[in-house]
């Protein structure tokens, strides 16, 4: 069998799995990734989908910086909590969730939930400009594709974001001549983003997974911190678990054993 160049199968270098049978795509190893910058449309979108990783990642010395795009003040269970506080709520329990994985900066940019479809083009400024300020060599965000098979996944905030962030990433963040304000007035040099790594892309587009049993724990953790938003904090490591299950196998690792799922793609 042929292997298409740049390819392996297995454990790639970054720590991550590509699954039995399954091509995966060059993984900058964790060691030489100093910047992850992570774009999530709600607080509590990086704790449920890759808390265990960003876990990992903070063990081993990278700094995470989180950039959360609306409050996400449509969310909650509880109708005597007044809407009014839910932003400052949601804000609070995003900064706890995220000290306990070990990230260094949360920024907020307050859009209101639902209003991303439409977002302005002031949205795409600013993230041109995190990834400049921030300039990482990985970020983390939504995939912009349906996932059928977790169809309330999708949340219109969630495939905005990622259309927003993977147009942010190329051209503008690395083209000198794009938004030239931000290095004529603001010193901001171009930046290219080597990888973004996906969250609920399709599985026939999932090409990496991460081993998070050690940092399973944590991950429930950080997910419990968001109270305003589970109902049942009892039961919520079963959910998680269950949640995941599916990836033990996919990713080729022995029962027991969890992974977070995600699809990688080169943009440098």
């Amino acid at each position: 069998m042929a292997w298409p160049p740049g390819s392996w199968l297995g454990y790639s270098s970054a720590g991550g799995l590509g699954g039995p049978g399954r091509w995966t795509v060059p993984v900058i190893a964790d060691r030489d990734v100093e910047r992850v910058l992570v774009v999530v449309a709600h607080p509590d979108d990086a704790e449920f989908w890759a808390g265990g990783t960003v876990a990992g990642w903070t063990d081993t010395g990278i700094d995470v910086t989180y950039c959360v795009l609306t409050d996400g003040d449509g969310g909650g269970f509880d109708p005597d909590v007044p809407r009014g506080e839910i932003p400052r709520i949601r804000r609070a329990e995003q900064q706890e969730s995220a000290s306990m994985l070990g990230v260094c900066a949360v920024r907020f940019l307050g859009s209101s939930e639902g209003s991303l479809l439409d977002a302005p083009r002031q949205l795409h400024e600013d993230l041109v400009r995190m990834i400049r300020q921030v300039r990482p060599q990985r970020v983390l965000t939504w995939s912009p594709e349906w996932n059928w098979q977790r169809f309330r996944s999708c949340h219109p905030d969630h495939l905005a974001t990622g259309t927003a962030v993977l147009n942010a990433i190329y051209p503008d963040a690395s083209n000198p001549f794009a938004l030239i304000h931000l290095l004529q007035d603001e010193g901001l040099e171009p930046w290219t983003v080597q990888e973004a790594w996906l969250l609920n892309s399709p599985q026939r587009e999932i090409n990496h997974y991460v081993d998070i049993t050690d940092t399973f724990d944590r991950k429930v953790a950080a997910v419990l911190a968001h109270a305003s938003q589970i109902k049942d904090p009892d039961g919520l490591a079963g959910r998680l678990r269950e949640r995941i299950a599916p990836n033990t196998a996919a990713a080729g690792l022995p029962e027991g054993r969890l992974a977070e799922a995600f699809q990688v793609v080169v943009t440098g």
